[in-house]
């Protein structure tokens, strides 16, 4: 009897390679210059100079590019339907941003078929792969009635590993005189309903959304049944979003764009991520999250687009790092890192978001010497080729 294994790859002259692990180069980054990466099935076998490469089956010549860990997009909302271009416009003509919109896309989303909503999805992931993200997290959180979180749930699952059950969202229109009833239907039968489809729990803890007192009862019975808590936390305004997430050992606190030196402190003292979403705040015109404070208090920072379809209608993570270079205070260094590394500790995974042996086969290459291009040359398309699980996409 014989067996066969897969080809192995062999991508050489590789500028300047990111592996985000300092033992293998230089800095943070773990940067290797004119190096080579060698794939084997669906995992990195071997990281090293291009001139000390192993002989492989098929050969890739870089040319002279650079190459990143695929980017690990930790929190979209990708299962919806409709537009919301009219909101937008009319934001851009001076009405401030508030979390009501949802309920257009809630509409929308109850409306559409099963067929719709699967290449939706299907588009924005395609999407997102030509510019470089090779993991991705979504959401449930327009539906809002048990049956359609759980349908969303369902969809999202065949597309994507990394779930969100977000049925606290918003209180449901058709609980607006009732929000305690709609969260005892969050907690009771939405969460049975939902639960065996997804990894995590989420709740939008903020003014005209949930309460503290709410969200925690949210994601005290997520995790009950088994799901991993992240927060929608103080995106608006100070509240006490971070707190609840680093007193519930939630994976991530997302937003973070108003914080107090607390928040600050805690995050840092913690295994909670914050995951910073400039793309809310461009389409918004809201304050800039601040970085740097989190960065220098030693808490661990991660970079993700929020794609939706009201407040952040991106599903560029280049776009994203050049906003946080830019506005946020991060360096083109921190802002890679956060954009791959970071992500993947918010989703609690080791096997993505680097570029070591026996981490999955996930990696870009760029039309460019250095990564620092991806925030010098803002919107310029400089992902040339991405290979994902092993495969050139």
């Amino acid at each position: 009897m014989t067996t066969t294994s897969a080809p192995t790859t062999a991508i050489t002259h590789i500028a300047q390679l990111v592996t985000n692990d300092p033992s293998l180069g230089e800095g943070p980054l773990g940067l290797i210059q004119d190096a080579a990466v060698v794939i084997d099935g669906d995992r990195i076998a071997w990281v090293g100079p291009s001139s000390k490469a192993p002989a492989t089956d098929n050969a890739v010549d870089a040319g002279g590019r650079a190459a990143i860990p695929g980017f690990v997009d930790s929190h979209s909302h990708l299962v919806f339907a409709g537009d919301r271009t009219a909101e937008f416009n009319a934001r851009m003509s001076g009405r401030p941003y508030s979390a009501g919109g949802i309920r257009t896309t809630v509409a929308a989303t109850r409306a559409a078929t099963d067929e719709a909503l699967h290449a939706n999805i299907a588009r924005y992931l395609a999407e997102a792969l030509r510019q470089g993200t090779t993991t991705q997290e979504t959401k449930s959180g327009y539906g809002l009635t048990v049956e359609d979180e759980a349908r969303a749930l369902r969809i999202a699952a065949e597309h994507t590993d990394e779930v969100t059950f977000l049925g606290a969202h918003i209180v449901s229109p058709d609980y607006a005189d009732d929000p305690a009833g709609y969260v005892d239907l969050v907690t009771g039968p939405m969460l049975d309903a939902c639960a065996p489809h997804a990894r995590w729990v989420d709740v939008f803890c903020e003014k005209g959304a949930f309460d503290g007192d709410q969200a925690r009862a949210v994601l005290t019975a997520g995790k009950a049944k088994g799901l991993v808590p992240r927060v929608h936390a103080n995106q608006l305004g100070h509240g006490p979003g971070v707190q609840l997430a680093v007193e519930l050992g939630a994976a991530s606190a997302d937003h973070c764009t108003h914080l107090s030196p607390a928040d600050i402190d805690a995050l840092a003292q913690s295994d909670t991520v914050a995951t910073l979403l400039p793309g809310a705040e461009f389409s918004t015109r809201a304050r800039w999250p601040d970085a740097r404070p989190l960065l220098d208090a030693g808490a661990t920072v991660a970079l993700s687009t929020d794609c939706n379809p009201g407040s952040s209608f991106t599903s560029s993570m280049p776009f994203c790092i050049a906003l946080a270079v830019r506005d946020m205070g991060m360096t083109p260094d921190e802002a890679v890192w956060a954009a791959t590394a970071g992500g993947a500790r918010a989703l609690r995974r080791t096997d993505v978001g680097r570029i070591t042996p026996g981490a999955r086969a996930d990696l870009a290459l760029l039309d460019a010497p250095s990564h620092v291009h991806l925030a010098y040359r803002p919107g310029v398309p400089l992902v040339s080729a991405v290979w994902h699980k092993g495969v050139l996409a």
